[in-house]
């Protein structure tokens, strides 16, 4: 077998045996296939005839006639001055055989369904309110490049190797402070392990605290689906547990569950916050079952009014809960940093499954993200951005108020980057979220969130992608989308 190297070109060419008078059809068929499977994209530039019969070990005629045939056909242009290239034509599927009956034994039986993808909604919408994203363009970028740059000076200057599994020690120090300082978490940086954002936190928690099949893992209903893919993956049997005005219904718990997932701060998606009462039922249900809670502190930097409960970890006293936390929506999600703190009998697992999972993250942006701690930049943008975001959820509210009070009903606490609410109306939400969406307004349904039906009849709204002056113009929008419906 032959290789032919040219300009954004590598292509096998495989000769048949000699005496067959086979190689024209033989070089022809292949390049042809080649364009046609995609493996030669158009535009591509083939080597000259001389180049590629010199590779080959052919004749230059041979492929002067290969390429004559693929011309005649549509599949080569010639550029005068320039060479063969690649005709403008849709390459086809490349072929695949039939599956086998039982092929997908050879999987782990939690995986024999197609993985779940995550949505990528990259549409443009004029009235955005996504849930879970902040606005990057506030994010202080001058301040980062200028650490990003000194801390690769300093990384230029030192032997490469691979880092802790645990996580760099200045962020895990940083990370200490911070949280110590923002939720009133104690925690030494010895306890914190370094992951890439809160879901691959779920999902090293789910591989050393999930036995596949005998497990049960509660989990909030409605709630973050991306959090029940990883204990689904993992072999967890979940249980639905309904949430209300003071969050999880810890009175629902079923007696055999062993991990407890839960978002006190800002309970995700209707954004109430888990009351004190429930927070001490909670831990002690943990406590007398031996349960681990996994507690989620989702956008909980962001509150806009009232005293703030304090953490599950802070009121736990017996080593029963995994703090999760992500710079995902205080900074931006691209950053793909997040953290678990940990309880002393966890640590040295999380740390094997870190390991076993992608090693460590990117050292760079550790280091880099460690400064932007210590000097002080996070808690100055999250002030500020806390003063936007309010800003944003009064608009919201006002608006609201003035175009949807009589059908639209919000629910939840002042915390965090989005708002529920609930519809007095007999269209269901998810035609309502296809009818805003076709007047240039993306919002989500309640039911996507929801495993068990029926589901409340709501929306969910993020603020953080819409700036405050377009957000009554956009709940106007709403609002004559609904008498439209009607």
């Amino acid at each position: 077998m032959a290789k032919i190297m040219g300009p954004l070109l590598e292509l096998p060419i495989t000769l048949p045996p000699k005496g067959s008078r086979q190689l024209l059809r033989s070089v022809y068929g292949q390049l042809r296939d080649g364009i046609l499977e995609g493996r030669l994209q158009p535009g591509t530039r083939l080597p000259s005839t001389r180049a590629f019969a010199a590779a080959v070990g052919v004749s230059r005629n041979t492929v002067v006639a290969a390429y004559e045939l693929l011309m005649s056909e549509g599949y080569l242009a010639i550029r005068a001055g320039s060479g063969a290239y690649v005709a403008a034509i849709s390459p086809r599927l490349a072929r695949r055989p039939p599956c086998e009956p039982g092929m997908d034994d050879r999987l782990n039986a939690v995986w024999r369904r197609l993985p779940i993808l995550p949505e990528v909604e990259a549409e443009f919408f004029p009235f955005d309110f996504r849930l879970g994203l902040p606005d990057k363009s506030a994010f202080p970028f001058p301040v980062w490049r200028r650490l990003a740059a000194r801390v690769l000076r300093a990384w230029s200057k030192t032997p490469a190797v691979y880092d802790q599994p645990q996580g760099r020690p200045a962020l895990r120090v940083a990370i200490a402070k911070h949280v110590s300082y923002a939720r009133a978490v104690s925690c030494s940086p010895d306890h914190i392990v370094v992951t890439a954002g809160a879901q691959q936190a779920f999902d090293l928690l789910a591989r050393i605290l999930v036995t596949p099949g005998r497990t049960v893992v509660a989990v909030e209903d409605p709630g973050y689906p991306p959090l029940w893919d990883a204990f689904n993956a993992a072999g967890a049997r979940l249980a639905a547990i309904p949430v209300d005005e003071e969050g999880l219904r810890v009175d629902c718990l079923p007696a055999e569950a062993r991990v407890i997932c839960v978002t006190p701060s800002h309970q995700f998606p209707l954004g109430v916050t888990l009351s004190a009462k429930r927070r001490v039922a909670l831990l002690e249900f943990a406590q007398d079952r031996g349960a681990v809670v996994i507690e989620d502190d989702y956008d909980g930097e962001f509150r806009f009014g009232g005293r703030p409960l304090d953490a599950l970890q802070t009121l736990d006293r017996t080593g029963s809960v995994c703090y999760v936390g992500t710079f995902s929506k205080s900074l931006c999600p691209e950053l793909r940093l997040g953290f678990v703190v940990a309880p002393p009998w966890a640590l040295d697992a999380l740390v094997a499954a870190k390991a076993c999972a992608d090693w460590h993250c990117q050292t760079p942006s550790q280091d880099t993200l460690a400064a932007f701690i210590g000097e002080g930049h996070l808690a100055r943008h999250v002030r500020k951005m806390g003063r936007v975001y309010a800003e944003r959820r009064a608009a919201l509210l006002r608006a609201l108020s003035r175009h949807g009070g009589a059908w639209m009903h919000p629910v939840g606490d002042a915390v965090g980057l989005h708002l529920a609410a609930i519809l007095s109306l007999e269209i269901p939400a998810d035609e309502l979220v296809s009818a805003a969406a076709a007047a240039g307004i993306r919002l989500h349904a309640l039911e996507r969130y929801c495993s068990k039906k029926p589901a409340p009849n709501g929306v969910v709204l993020g603020y953080g992608m819409i700036r405050s002056d377009r957000i009554d113009t956009a709940i106007e929008r709403l609002a004559k989308t609904v008498i439209g419906l009607g």
